[in-house]
């Protein structure tokens, strides 16, 4: 090969690996991008001890259930300063922790707040129950909200008077139920939030002493839900509003499930296989959850269970929603 043969050839290499270099560096742009206050200046994985128990249990207040150790992400804001730090408590949906824990976690730490992303599946040996909504009680998730309170009450860095808890879907459900007063005595007596905000939960019809709630509660939901019914919800609201309690609901209009959800498109597509309970009336009875068609306890094999809901992402409604949270947060919190 002659010299000038050899300079082409080495000339060819560096260019493919210009252009290659080149497009590496633009798939790393987003991230590039980001600002400091976005990024945790810590992490630890704390895991707890929680149970993994029937509905019947937890309503029931029978601890005779299976332990299992679960974990969280704690993640340290970078502008958090030296004192103790507010904390909010994520918890997921059925799809397990995802962009949409992630991208709240970086809110609340852009904020100077520090974030608790429990992770209620993989100590379960699960990765999701979206098609198999059975295979894990709907109460196990508020219990570990009960216990992920704990450990951060308990944590040098974390200000166990400044905490608030956030759940969506499935964990919007277990949120909203740890607000009640009768769960907090038998599950966590000395159980301590601020504010409580779930999104688009799914809502039983009447859960026995349901209205004596700790607030303030803000849940937020799509009108276009067919995945966790939002007049379910609403009509549970209204009770708990007529007793007195600081809750508010805020409906979107034409935004789905799990509408927040940044990497989800925004015409709205079917979730495949996933279950919902939206046609079903299920109102505790005697501690048992009752399927009020069949008068026999509620089951995912019971036919007013659907499946193929849609889900799809609206920002509208999720800017509107993270305004609406992070507002309160700074006033609960007590933050600049």
């Amino acid at each position: 090969m002659s010299l000038a043969s050899l300079f082409a050839r080495q000339g060819r290499a560096r260019l493919r690996l210009s252009v290659l270099l080149a497009a590496s560096l633009a798939g790393f742009a987003p991230l590039a991008a980001q600002t400091p206050q976005d990024l945790a200046s810590r992490t630890e994985l704390r895991p707890f001890s929680s149970l993994s128990l029937s509905d019947s249990q937890f309503l029931q207040g029978d601890s005779k259930a299976t332990s299992v150790t679960i974990a969280g992400e704690l993640r340290f804001p970078a502008n958090g300063g030296a004192g103790k730090l507010p904390a909010v408590i994520v918890v997921h949906g059925s799809g397990g922790a995802s962009a949409t824990t992630e991208n709240w976690a970086r809110i609340f730490n852009r904020m100077g707040i520090a974030s608790f992303v429990i992770d209620s599946f993989s100590g379960r040996g699960l990765t999701a129950v979206s098609t198999n909504q059975g295979a894990m009680g709907r109460f196990n998730m508020a219990l570990d909200t009960f216990r992920a309170q704990e450990v951060l009450a308990a944590h040098p860095r974390i200000d166990p008077d400044r905490i608030a808890v956030i759940g969506f879907s499935r964990g919007g459900t277990a949120v909203l139920y740890t607000a009640m007063r009768r769960f907090q005595k038998i599950w966590s007596p000395n159980f301590k939030v601020v504010g409580t905000f779930p999104l688009y939960a799914s809502c039983f019809d009447q859960v026995d002493e349901d209205t004596d709630v700790v607030g303030p509660i803000r849940e937020f939901h799509g009108d276009a839900d067919d995945y966790a019914s939002i007049q379910q919800c609403r009509d549970y609201f209204k009770r708990m509003k007529a007793a007195g309690r600081d809750v508010a609901q805020v409906a979107f209009p034409g935004a789905h499930h799990g509408y927040d959800n940044v990497l989800g498109k925004t015409e709205p597509s079917v979730s495949t296989g996933s279950q919902s309970q939206r046609n079903c009336s299920v109102r505790e009875e005697k501690g048992v959850l009752v399927n009020q068609q069949t008068r026999q306890e509620f089951t995912y094999k019971d036919a007013c269970v659907t499946v193929d809901p849609h889900s799809g992402h609206d920002p509208d409604a999720t800017a509107k929603t993270i305004a609406a949270v992070t507002g309160e947060l700074r006033g609960l919190f007590k933050l600049p």
